[in-house]
């Protein structure tokens, strides 16, 4: 039978794991998006910015899932369904407004706003060892340092 402590011990790595998880999803769903909105770029530019994120978020992915296995746990293997129906409607907003490069980074400023909060809100969580905490706020600053370079990218598109 399990002591109270043991029982708390489960939970607490339960909970740390479930917030990698979460992470994770999140970097598929963005790797994802980039890949989507490089489709749907016209310029060569903006397409090579695209794909060196994608490379990116793959790279999250895979620090992430290599935390989850240290911690004796199955990583997930793919992302959200929310992160697919955002896909789509990036696809039907192709369609409808003409496929700007602008319309494009828009779309990637959303989802990296996003993206950053919910690093910011896996932080404010408590239980993380130093190490996966360094790691997650790691993270969270190149996706913010990426986000002021879309953001400079949009305004030179606009």
């Amino acid at each position: 039978m399990e002591t109270t402590k043991e029982k708390a011990k489960q939970e607490f790595h339960d909970n740390v794991v479930n917030h990698l998880q979460d992470l994770l999803e999140k970097n598929y769903d963005a790797e994802a998006g980039y890949k989507k909105a490089m489709e749907l770029s016209k310029s060569d530019h903006l397409t090579n910015f695209l794909k060196r994120r994608a490379a990116q978020r793959s790279e999250f992915a895979t620090q992430l899932d290599k935390e989850i296995r240290d911690l004796n746990e199955t990583p997930k293997e793919k992302g959200t369904t929310q992160g697919a129906l955002h896909r789509s409607w990036m696809s039907l907003k192709e369609s409808v407004s003409g496929n700007s490069d602008e319309a494009v980074l828009e779309e990637c400023i959303r989802g990296e706003k996003s993206s950053v909060e919910e690093y910011q809100k896996t932080l404010e969580k408590q239980g993380f060892t130093p190490h996966l905490q360094q790691v997650i706020s790691n993270q969270k600053q190149s996706i913010e340092s990426m986000l002021n370079e879309v953001q400079r990218l949009e305004d030179l598109e606009g």
